[in-house]
């Protein structure tokens, strides 16, 4: 079965719509190594419309000027695409295709018989809510920057029940970016506070 995998840029207040103001200042060669771990590890790119169109609006053309970021442009055209869209769209972006019927039944069947080891999805935060409400996401990579947005979109959305997450991976970088890599975890048991009061700091 394949691992549905998010990658996100994040802001300290929770923020993952992300402005180039603060974001390009911690991008450093040790963000550019884990942002290439994670897309040299998938199989399959799955976007929601607005990354799609971002992405194509950029990485197309850098390929073809054969810059500093070719090689990665072309990895990206390589990568197969799927995009999510509740309208027809015709795609001039290699191996891209529109995903088949809704959302949460198509990542089903592509967990279940997707011929690729992950399913990467970048961005695409309406995409990441959806697939976390119906426990599709296996795991949640976020890098979390030393800034407090204070606007934009938020990764979590108002809900009935909190996401319980495991950490199983955490690396700080030198310019004070955390990446962290969840995993979705059940509940902890109830506990009350007469349970933990033994463990509130007594005066010295």
């Amino acid at each position: 079965m394949a691992k549905v995998i998010s990658t996100l840029f994040i802001s300290a207040d929770g923020v993952a719509e992300i402005d180039p103001a603060w974001h390009f200042p911690y991008f450093d060669e040790n963000m550019g190594r884990a942002v290439d771990e994670d897309y040299a590890a998938a199989g399959a790119l799955l976007l929601g419309r607005v990354t799609y169109d971002s992405f194509a609006g950029a990485w197309p053309d850098r390929e073809a000027a054969g810059g500093e970021d070719a090689d990665f442009a072309r990895q990206l055209g390589d990568l197969r695409k799927i995009v999510v869209s509740r309208q027809p769209l015709e795609f001039s972006w290699r191996n891209t295709e529109l995903i088949d019927g809704e959302l949460v039944p198509a990542v089903t069947v592509l967990r279940a018989h997707a011929a690729v080891d992950a399913i990467l999805v970048p961005g695409s935060i309406s995409v990441v809510q959806q697939l976390l409400a119906a426990d599709l996401l296996d795991e949640l990579r976020l890098f979390v920057h030393p800034v407090a947005a204070r606007a934009g979109r938020t990764l979590f959305d108002q809900g009935e029940r909190p996401y319980h997450l495991r950490v199983v991976a955490a690396e700080v970088f030198p310019t004070g970016v955390i990446r962290v890599i969840y995993t979705p975890a059940e509940a902890p048991g109830a506990v009350t506070y007469d349970e933990v009061k033994q463990q509130v700091p007594q005066p010295g």
